[in-house]
């Protein structure tokens, strides 16, 4: 039995990374008795907070992940995007009480900077299964 049902919300942008992210985000929850039970792509990680959204407002998911990552670029894009896709995230765990873990990396970096952190699709896993377990004990 699936101990906890996680959706993961997955970004196109800088697809070939963001695809490792997600490999890694389901080995992992199948390590630890979860599973990735839905992903939803999205075009990048600003058009996040909708579909988790809609995710949350679902009874059979326990948790979201997301999954991108947001490179620098000529401008300060990559600062704005970043700040206010995690606001938004983290404003919709509150508003659903459920676990939506940061799985993107960024901003400031490079894309050699950006396969070197796809291992942050295995931490968000981590993370939101230690919410969803922390959150059973209060």
């Amino acid at each position: 039995m699936v101990e906890y049902r996680i959706a993961a919300v997955v970004a196109e942008f800088n697809y070939d990374i963001t695809q490792m992210m997600l490999e890694l985000a389901k080995e992992e929850a199948k390590i630890r008795g979860c599973e990735i039970v839905k992903v939803i792509s999205v075009p990048g990680v600003f058009d996040m907070p909708i579909a988790i959204k809609k995710i949350l407002q679902k009874d059979d998911i326990d948790a979201v992940v997301t999954l991108g990552a947001v490179i620098e670029g000529a401008t300060d894009h990559d600062q704005i995007v970043v700040q206010h896709a995690s606001r938004k995230i983290s404003d919709l765990s509150l508003e659903y009480d459920k676990p939506v873990a940061l799985g993107i990396s960024g901003p400031g970096m490079t894309r050699l900077d950006a396969h070197k952190r796809v291992d942050y699709g295995k931490r968000a896993v981590e993370s939101a299964i230690k919410m969803c377990k922390r959150l059973e004990e209060i």
